[in-house]
């Protein structure tokens, strides 16, 4: 009787597909509680798209830096030096400050403040360069960014912009750092697995709690400080 040995999965690749599976659920979770962009007020539009810029602005670079040097693995190394070199080359930050200002949305202190409590949680967790969960949070957070930029487009245009470079360009780009960032990540399992015990959502539910404040405060705290 002939019989056909299955090979299974290196045990890194089946924990890489697992999260993945996992990141793509919470990408879509997230997705699927974003408002109608048709019923969102004009003020709601203003804070929704100042708050992003707020927290992307001057923060995307910092965490994908933490990234690199976390990571241990030439290849993880090379996927993220290709994504930053992006970053800085095409200046990322000023198209973004572009997309605001077309689109009357500059932040105030208020918008800051409004982000300032949950965007520090990120910044520290980011600080503690914790290899794998850092990853995952990118993965995460380029993966979400690719499908928010229809919904950050219509708040645009509906503010009176034609000003749509900042959304066109992640539209289409992060399609591939989300692809870089997972091979990275199977790469650095494949060097260290994490603990069992390891919460390796940490960064993804930090992130989260962050856009949902992005998209859905209406007011800052009162105790909060400026960013």
């Amino acid at each position: 009787m002939n019989t056909t040995t299955l090979n299974p999965q290196p045990p890194s690749l089946a924990l890489g597909t697992s999260i993945q599976q996992h990141v793509d659920c919470a990408i879509s979770e997230l997705l699927a509680s974003l408002p109608d962009p048709k019923k969102v007020s004009a003020d709601q539009r203003r804070g929704i798209i100042a708050r992003y810029t707020a927290v992307l602005e001057g923060n995307f670079i910092y965490w994908m830096t933490g990234a690199l040097l976390s990571v241990k693995s030439e290849q993880a190394r090379e996927i993220i030096i290709d994504n930053l070199t992006e970053e800085v080359r095409d200046a990322h930050p000023e198209m973004m400050r572009r997309f605001a200002l077309a689109a009357h949305a500059i932040p105030t202190d208020a918008d800051a403040q409004a982000v300032y409590r949950d965007l520090t949680k990120v910044r520290l967790f980011v600080g503690r360069r914790s290899t794998v969960r850092l990853l995952i949070m990118m993965a995460f957070f380029e993966g979400f960014i690719q499908k928010f930029m229809a919904f950050l487009a219509d708040l645009a245009a509906a503010q009176g912009s034609t000003e749509m470079e900042y959304t066109d360009v992640h539209g289409v780009c992060d399609i591939a750092h989300t692809q870089g960032l997972f091979r990275a990540l199977d790469e650095e399992i494949a060097l260290g697995p994490p603990e069992p015990e390891a919460n390796l959502f940490e960064g993804v539910n930090l992130l989260t709690t962050l856009i949902r404040t992005v998209v859905h405060r209406t007011a800052p705290e009162t105790d909060s400080k400026p960013n």
